[in-house]
Formats: structure tokens, sequence, C-alpha cells
């Protein structure tokens, strides 16, 4: 009788350790820092798509003007798994540049050691790049090869709920945006920077439009023309 209900005891004990497990399993899935479950029951997912190409229209990207919002950076940038953001908005979309990090679960579409683009190993022995042994980096550049934080060659590296996540946060305060493309690709990151920092130095941004929409374009719709980094196109001393 004693051995029985020791036996009792012991499986409703086994039995409550799998229902707490469970309920936090699911309450960590629906939580801010996993966009990695990706279930139809994860309140992140519930609503319609927010990012991407929606409309199919081929000149989607020929914008007339465009700006940076520092305000939505921000809002972006403080997103679990998000370690940088930059943000244009235009008269049609908005663009969004990320590097992501290890704050959140499941950021990348596909998982392995190598899915970002970065070797850090050089900060456990005290230089840049490893590979050299020097200590020497580029720093007009944000995302970098060695010692980074995390970039992704294509925009569907990132995982579907993080790119989710990002088009609902843009969307709450620019409503009016048909669509909102979001890339972790180091080139754009690095050139997004570029007209970043023309808008904190308060120049016109005017005279670049054809120059951002040649990065989107290349980056958002496999556009032909290969974009030139602002500062490789500036006139010394200028």
């Amino acid at each position: 009788m004693s051995a029985r209900r020791s036996g009792s005891l012991l499986g409703i004990a086994l039995l409550l350790v799998l229902m707490t497990a469970c309920n936090y399993k699911s309450y960590f899935q629906k939580s801010a820092n996993d966009y990695a479950s990706r279930s139809a029951n994860d309140p992140k997912m519930t609503g319609v798509r927010s990012y991407g190409s929606l409309s199919g229209n081929p000149k989607q990207h020929d914008n007339r003007y465009f700006e940076y919002s520092s305000a939505l950076s921000n809002k972006v940038a403080s997103l679990p798994g998000v370690n940088t953001a930059l943000v244009f908005l235009t008269d049609k979309n908005a663009y969004v540049g990320i590097l992501t990090d290890w704050s959140a679960t499941g950021t990348e579409a596909r998982g392995g050691p190598r899915s970002h683009e970065q070797d850090n190993s050089g900060t456990t022995e005290g230089v840049y790049n490893v590979s050299t042994g020097s200590s020497k980096w580029d720093n007009r550049q944000v995302a970098t090869p060695y010692n980074s934080y995390f970039t992704h060659k294509d925009f569907g590296d990132l995982s579907t709920e993080l790119r989710q996540v990002i088009g609902d946060t843009i969307r709450k305060d620019f409503a009016r945006a048909q669509e909102v493309h979001i890339s972790a690709n180091r080139e754009f990151v690095n050139q997004s920077l570029e007209y970043a920092k023309a808008a904190w130095l308060k120049k016109p941004l005017a005279p670049l439009t054809t120059d951002f929409n040649t990065l989107v374009q290349y980056t958002f719709a496999n556009g032909n023309k290969v974009p030139i980094p602002l500062y490789s196109k500036q006139t010394p001393g200028k």
C-alpha cells in the first residue's frame, strides 16, 4: 500500500514538473525575447504580414524623397535581438537596417554556427582581425567582418517573426507606409549609416535621393546598378 502510494505521489510530482516545463515553454515562446517558435498562437504572428514586398509594383522603390527617423531608429534598436537600427521614411516606404545580437533567440531564419557574417574570435586574442593579427579597422563602418555585432547577407536570413515585430513597430508610428523593408546586410547597413550621418549633420538629403534609391533598389528589388558608398563619392576635404 505504501509503495503504491509512493508511486502515485511520484507520478503526481512528475506531472507537475512536466506541466511547469510546458507552461514555461509556452510563456517563453510568446515572450518578446523569442523569435524562433513562429507558432500559430504566438501573439507576435497573429496579424497580417507587416514587412516586405506587398504590391509587386516595379516602381515601388522610386522614392521622391527620404528622411532619417531617429525616433523609430531608437524604437527598433530597443527591441530584443536588435543592437543597432537605422530607419528611413519615404513618400512610399520605410527602410530599416539592423545589426542583431544575442539578446533574443531565433533572430535568424536558419540556425548554424556561421549563419551570420562575423568572425568575433579576435576578441579572445586581443586583436581586431584574428587572421592577420591587426588591431586596425575601418571606423567609417558600423558593421565589420570581425568583432562586430551581427549582419546577415540576405534579408531572408532574418526570422520572419523578427521582421514581423519590426514591421509592426514601424507601422504603429508610420501608418501610411505602403511597405516596410528590413535588412541586416553588412553593405546595406554601412551605406545606410552614411545617409544617417548626413541627417545628423543637418545636410540636405534631397540631393542624395537618387543614390538612396539605387541602394534600396539593389538591396530589395534586385536592382542592376551597384550602389557606391557616399564616402567614396565625396571630394576630399568636403
